[in-house]
């Protein structure tokens, strides 16, 4: 098992439990257009953990397509 390899399992955790970690206010019905929700400004804690959830997201992408490339 390649250095890559092993990087990208530990991202692909650390993105799964950022995911999981936030909190869904909205629910499934917002996804169809039936929520009735407004959206606020992410602060502190929240804001850490969404930037963090699009780093990671980032850096999945990028170890999988230096895994397939290399």
């Amino acid at each position: 098992m390649s250095i890559l390899t092993i990087i990208h399992i530990i991202i692909s955790v650390l993105l799964i439990a950022s995911i999981l970690m936030q909190s869904g206010k909205a629910g499934m019905g917002s996804a169809f257009g039936e929520g009735d929700t407004f959206h606020t400004e992410k602060r502190g804690a929240e804001k850490w953990l969404f930037r963090s959830t699009v780093v990671l997201g980032f850096l999945f992408i990028a170890v999988a397509l230096l895994n397939l490339f290399s």
